[in-house]
């Protein structure tokens, strides 16, 4: 999966897996916020959101974490890394 082609083509759904104050600090428009730690709670939540699921944090590391879970739990993903990547390839489509 092509994360540029995917956000270019507005596939799927931008999940943040940040904590609520930093999306709150700042974040992709359009996107979801569901705490790395909320995964696992929000599993079903997760399964019907429209995929693949781009998943963001601040660097890429939890948001690395959460794809190798929901790749476990038969979800489609990929690791987005950092929300301001994101938010740059989402920019280019405004």
């Amino acid at each position: 999966m092509n994360l540029e082609k995917i956000i270019k083509e507005n596939q799927g759904t931008i999940v943040d897996v940040r904590t609520q104050g930093e999306f709150m600090g700042g974040n992709v428009m359009g996107s979801i916020n569901i705490p790395l730690l909320e995964i696992p709670t929000r599993i079903e939540e997760l399964k019907g959101l429209p995929q693949p699921l781009v998943l963001c944090c601040a660097s890429g590391g939890r948001s690395g974490q959460a794809k190798q879970y929901l790749a476990h739990q038969g979800v489609e993903c990929i690791n987005g890394g950092s929300w301001l990547d994101v938010n740059y390839y989402q920019s280019l489509n405004n």
